[in-house]
């Protein structure tokens, strides 16, 4: 295990617990967002939780390294889903808010193939 791969996948559960923990206050601004992107706002609460069940399952994959594969790709997968329904939403603006994260998760799994 590289340390590149621990920094990194810290780093990247850090920020998505930071980014549920934004969902779970119902920050104002989240919720406008989703409304414009045509979500209701109860998801708010269920997206939170898979957030938080990849950043766990990235910090888990230190100890049990298949697990933390398994979290990154999905998170990826997540975020990748979150950048189709901003273009879908025709909200171009808010492209830049989901791809630090995808990035994180990204390089989470790609390190981890790496090392």
């Amino acid at each position: 295990m590289s340390t590149a791969y621990v920094i990194v996948t810290i780093v990247a559960a850090a920020a998505v617990l930071i980014a549920s923990g934004v969902d779970v206050f119902r920050a104002q601004w989240v919720r406008d967002n989703m409304r414009s992107y045509g979500i209701p706002e109860w998801t708010l609460m269920p997206l939170a939780v898979i957030k938080v069940a990849g950043a766990v399952g990235l910090l888990v994959g230190l100890a049990i390294p298949s697990l933390g594969l398994a979290a990154a790709i999905c998170l990826v997968l997540y975020f990748i889903g979150a950048i189709i329904t901003i273009l879908r939403a025709r909200g171009y603006g808010d492209l830049a808010y989901p791809m630090p994260y995808l990035a994180l998760a990204a390089a989470s799994a790609v390190l981890f193939v790496l090392a």
